[in-house]
């Protein structure tokens, strides 16, 4: 996935191929009825989920990799600092979040490489998830690919806009 986001722009970040899409907002002006973040950028969301759900932007698509698929991870099982959320400082540009990413991402790597056979087979000793590592491996996995390819279509849209 890393390759195809190479020359991100912030103009792709943010673009909205659609009316209200979902994404990365400066504080204050989302329209989300339980926008999420600290700092100056906060991530549209709503619990429930609307139906049907928003169009997401590649920032939102980014975020929610970074901290949902790899962040809550990071901190469960690799003794990362916990991340919530809530909490997070979400990136205002498409360079803070590629940073934000290869960081989680080199977080979580380094995590699964330690994993002994052991290790895979069982349990995690903490976090929700209560099935053997394996399989929240072959998940995140998943979530990766299946973000990433979302990701790689939202770009193609927008460079033929």
């Amino acid at each position: 996935m890393r390759p195809r986001l190479h020359g991100l722009t912030d103009d792709e970040y943010f673009w909205e191929p659609v009316r209200d899409c979902w994404s990365i907002r400066p504080r204050d002006t989302s329209s989300a009825p339980m926008p999420e973040g600290a700092g100056e950028w906060t991530m549209d969301f709503a619990s429930p989920a609307p139906e049907p759900a928003p169009v997401t932007t590649i920032a939102w698509r980014l975020a929610h990799i970074i901290v949902s698929c790899l962040g809550y991870r990071v901190g469960f099982h690799f003794g990362g600092q916990d991340m919530d959320s809530e909490t997070f400082p979400y990136a205002g540009t498409a360079d803070e979040a590629l940073k934000q990413l290869d960081d989680m991402y080199g977080r979580w790597t380094a995590g699964v490489r330690d994993l002994s056979d052991t290790g895979l087979d069982n349990p995690p000793r903490v976090g929700p998830e209560q099935f053997p590592m394996e399989g929240i491996v072959l998940h995140v996995n998943r979530e990766l690919i299946h973000h990433g390819a979302e990701i790689s279509l939202l770009r193609d849209l927008y460079r033929r806009q």
